[in-house]
């Protein structure tokens, strides 16, 4: 999409700056993955390594998210006629899968430990911890304010916040530990956390796959657009109406618009009003709208979709 204005007024971030911002969060996450690793590898620590693997997938998701920007400001070309916005829908939609995947494993892991505590190495844990967290409040302020535009960092932010609640479960773990040896707060923390990527996994992943779907936009209903339109002086009827997102902040509309027998001389006129109330009532900037006659009218034609009344 050249256009590329949202329409709930947020304060866009240069595209550069951002893309500087998400660069430098990978770095920093990748810097923490090889000092864990290190870590993990002189303290003996199976945990610290584990945390390592999770601040890698954090990384790669901030990658395909990086990637994923970048694509998405191509112009149209003829293999992508409509550009290639949705590519950071597709983004979100594998990091927001990661995340379950994680956030089940996480579960899993938990309870079996429940059964069976493990020792958990006190002060090594904690201080890496502490460093993980560090870089991941970092990593956070990085992407936070580009996390309000855009579903695709937004999914990426995620699992940086749940990387940080990740740290401070283990801090408090690991304190508790030292303090008083009581070992099943490991599994407890690592529940509420899982318990929280989840739930906000979940939260986010339909809007994601109702793009993808084709949806209508989520916080506008459809029949209120089609009663605005019909009730534009010289429409007869609307039918064949298909009403979806291009993109996270680009909303899409055709439709057939029949005209009163009467009217068509002002056909033209008529038709302009339409998309000047779609633009500005509803923020549909991208309408296509064919004009029939209602003495032509597509016969038993359904209001929505393509196939016919019944």
């Amino acid at each position: 999409m050249a256009h590329n204005h949202s329409h709930h007024g947020h304060h866009h971030v240069d595209p550069d700056a951002g893309d500087m911002r998400v660069a430098l969060a990978v770095g920093v996450n990748l810097l923490l993955t090889v000092a864990q690793v290190v870590g993990g590898v002189l303290a003996g620590s199976l945990a610290l390594i584990a945390d390592a693997l999770h601040n890698f997938s954090d990384a790669i998701s901030l990658v395909i998210a990086f990637g994923a920007r970048r694509i998405a400001r191509r112009p149209s070309d003829e293999a992508m006629t409509f550009g290639y916005g949705r590519v950071e829908v597709v983004a979100a939609l594998i990091n927001y899968t990661t995340l379950i995947v994680i956030g089940v494993y996480l579960v899993y892991e938990a309870v079996m430990r429940f059964f069976e505590p493990e020792e958990v190495a006190g002060w090594t844990v904690v201080i890496i911890a502490t460093i993980a967290l560090v870089v991941d409040l970092i990593t956070a302020a990085l992407t936070f304010a580009l996390s309000k535009e855009s579903m695709n960092i937004r999914a990426a932010f995620l699992h940086n916040v749940a990387d940080a609640l990740g740290s401070v479960a283990v801090i408090v773990a690991g304190t508790l530990i030292l303090l008083y040896d009581w070992r099943l707060i490991d599994p407890l923390a690592t529940l509420l956390i899982a318990g929280y990527i989840l739930w906000q996994a979940f939260a986010e992943i339909g809007g994601v796959i109702r793009i993808l779907m084709l949806g209508s936009p989520p916080d506008i209903r459809t029949d209120a657009v089609i009663a605005r339109m019909e009730a534009v002086d010289g429409v007869a009827g609307i039918h064949h109406a298909h009403f979806w997102q291009m993109n996270e902040h680009d909303n899409a509309l055709d439709a057939h618009l029949v005209i009163d027998r009467g009217a068509w001389d002002r056909a033209d006129d008529i038709k302009a009003r339409v998309k000047a109330i779609l633009a500005e009532g509803f923020g549909i900037a991208h309408s296509t709208l064919e004009m029939e006659c209602s003495l032509h009218v597509c016969d038993g034609a359904a209001r929505i979709g393509d196939g016919h009344a019944h």
